[in-house]
């Protein structure tokens, strides 16, 4: 199980935990409180990621997902404390607007570059649903004891999708919104207007030292938030805000309408 997800210490009580053998690059992030501890996502659910968190900390584990997509709630039926935005916990409870056959084709869409558990069998892959322990809302605050995350509801990727932001580690989990990549605004269910808020909104954060995204390179430049906003601008001083609009390429991530 260990050679299927990488560990990696952001500092002495914050860590990431990728599964880099799957074309989504994926992480999940741990962070340790006094009293419990915070699992942002819980990754694609192709590895026993609740085994890996065991090894970390031995405090209660509070889940917190950033959005109800296939790749970021694979490991949510480990846990019992789970939170959602409340405009996604629908979806959580009922069910993603995706076919499982659809599912099951892009988990296994690109060769694994690394061996997936023995115990992990495509045939029996299933999407969680469930009962969320707790509704979220814009500007909630979540305590684990000594650390305060801050929840900030930034639609467009999805209808509920959140950043997470620990102002006083200058830390930034931005799950879907921003990362090293294409950033997707072209399904159905996102809203290339939204996103671009959303992307504005976190422009206007004051003390961001680190992004740490939901996808790809871990390294993350703080100005890439304002890249992203002017990218957007021009998307929208060129009317091209729309989905349909297509494949904007600039320096280090794209932006698929």
């Amino acid at each position: 199980m260990k050679d299927w997800f990488t560990i990696e210490k952001i500092d002495n009580s914050t860590y990431v935990i990728s599964e880099e053998g799957h074309w989504e690059k994926m992480h999940s992030y741990l962070l340790i409180g006094e009293t419990s501890a915070l699992l942002i996502d819980t990754g694609l659910g192709i590895g026993n990621i609740r085994a890996e968190v065991e090894l970390l900390t031995d405090l209660p584990v509070k889940v917190v997902t950033t959005h109800v997509h296939w790749d970021h709630i694979g490991g949510h039926g480990l846990f019992n404390d789970i939170s959602v935005y409340v405009s996604e916990a629908q979806w959580l409870e009922k069910g993603i607007p995706m076919p499982i056959n659809v599912i099951k084709n892009n988990v296994i869409k690109e060769p694994f570059s690394k061996m997936p558990p023995k115990e992990f069998d495509i045939n029996k892959y299933k999407v969680y649903t469930g009962t969320p322990t707790k509704l979220l809302f814009d500007n909630d605050i979540i305590d684990i004891g000594c650390r305060k995350i801050r929840v900030l509801h930034t639609p467009g990727h999805s209808p509920g999708h959140i950043c997470l932001f620990e102002e006083d580690r200058g830390y930034l989990y931005t799950g879907d919104l921003i990362y090293l990549g294409t950033l997707f605004a072209f399904y159905p269910s996102t809203n290339p207007v939204d996103f671009k808020k959303s992307v504005d909104r976190l422009s206007k954060l004051h003390n961001i030292q680190k992004i740490l995204p939901g996808h790809n390179a871990l390294e993350v430049p703080v100005d890439t938030i304002e890249k992203v906003k002017e990218a957007f601008e021009y998307i929208e001083k060129n009317n091209l805000l729309k989905h349909g609009s297509g494949i904007f390429e600039f320096e280090s991530f794209s932006i698929h309408l």
